[in-house]
């Protein structure tokens, strides 16, 4: 027989009567025995095999606590459901499991979304104690409002900006055509709108991205200002890692949820926008066929 390890809050205020809990598992022995465990200590309990089904679970449904594996398979991972649940439930208090003791080194980053990070196996009467502490206590962490990457970045654009332009005015490959700042960042402006407007109205898979002027017109004064076509590829490498430490920087407010999908696409707008740079460079410095 399997223990009770209720530890509700011994307080003068009404107590916490079977709070809900949402188990989040690939893996059915795991996933039943906790779940066992929890409701025979005061627990509510819904299980959920897949982060599809989990997501499904909070968005009809009401939790106080998450209890999520990290790894699963694709599609998704706990950080999408912590994401989800911080949106429809941002008072729930969140754990993730992993089982792998490495994990300790990237914790930090992942306590900017969740709780607390448990290490699997945990003893049953450790976990259920924390749950109640936590239930009692409040979360540990005071959460922002969550933001999607295409908030993110239009409110960042200034300071990826200047990101960018330190990083091209340090970089030897870059700097050997001397520039005032506005003519080395006249271009960067119209990027990050095109790359605003493609996050918040998403193409299918297999789209061509969007045709923008203003990089076909930034390839044709790149070549006027006597950039070399790998000058081209450098600042648009640079512009791509300043764009990610924007979001490494804000990773307490962004959405997990649609992290990678949003990753792929700027990287998609960027490398696009490079291509038709590229393109009207060429042609700039080509002979045209009829100079003849």
């Amino acid at each position: 027989m399997i223990p009770a390890y209720n530890e509700a809050p011994k307080t003068t205020d009404p107590p916490i009567l079977k709070p809900r809990v949402l188990v989040v598992d690939d893996d059915k022995l795991s996933r039943d025995s906790l779940g066992m465990v929890l409701q025979i200590s005061g627990f509510e309990v819904v299980t959920a095999a897949s982060v599809t089904e989990a997501l499904r679970q909070i968005g009809l449904e009401a939790f106080d606590v998450l209890l999520t594996d990290l790894h699963m398979p694709y599609p998704g991972d706990g950080l999408t459901v912590v994401s989800a649940m911080r949106h429809s439930h941002p008072k729930a208090v969140t754990f993730i499991f992993s089982g792998y003791p490495e994990m300790s080194a990237a914790t930090s980053a992942i306590l900017l979304q969740t709780d607390q990070v448990l290490l699997k196996p945990m003893a049953p009467r450790a976990l259920v104690e924390t749950i109640w502490k936590l239930l009692r206590e409040g979360r540990i962490n005071s959460f922002k409002e969550i933001e999607d990457v295409a908030t993110i970045l239009e409110r960042e654009s200034k300071t990826t900006v200047d990101d960018w332009y330190n990083l091209a005015e340090c970089d030897s490959r870059v700097n050997t055509v001397q520039l005032e700042r506005n003519e080395r960042c006249a271009h960067l402006p119209a990027v990050f709108r095109d790359i605003v407007e493609r996050l918040r109205h998403p193409l299918p898979l297999g789209t061509h991205a969007q045709v923008s002027s203003a990089a076909a017109e930034h390839g044709r004064i790149r070549r006027r200002q006597g950039y070399t076509a790998a000058m081209l590829v450098e600042e648009s490498r640079m512009l791509q890692v300043s764009i990610f430490q924007t979001l490494q920087n804000n990773l307490r407010t962004v959405d997990f949820s649609l992290l990678l999908l949003d990753v792929m696409a700027i990287a998609d707008e960027v490398d696009s926008q490079l291509a038709q740079s590229m393109a009207s460079y060429i042609a700039e410095v080509s002979p045209s066929p009829l100079a003849n």
